[in-house]
């Protein structure tokens, strides 16, 4: 059977004081750290990306401290002289 409903109430939301309001403030969230992806090269990929260098890239580095760059151009020289 079908009853009616004669009377319904409704729920008052909850306020709360002005004062109390204004003091309370979201807790600051912490930053999340970035994840990031790190790769490794092998010692073969890093020698062939040394022997398809091309002599400006060398010589550049050669000039800025690098040892591996100033051997290459020590022993090419080297080699012009022979």
């Amino acid at each position: 059977m079908i009853s009616s409903v004669n009377s319904a109430s409704h729920a008052q939301p909850a306020t709360k004081p002005a004062a109390q309001a204004v003091t309370q403030q979201p807790a600051p969230s912490k930053p999340q750290p970035v994840r990031t992806d790190t790769i490794q090269i092998s010692a073969a990929a890093l020698a062939l990306k040394e022997a398809i260098e091309n002599p400006v890239q060398t010589a550049k580095e050669a000039t800025s401290g690098d040892a591996q760059a100033r051997r290459l151009l020590a022993r090419e020289a080297a080699d012009k002289v022979v």
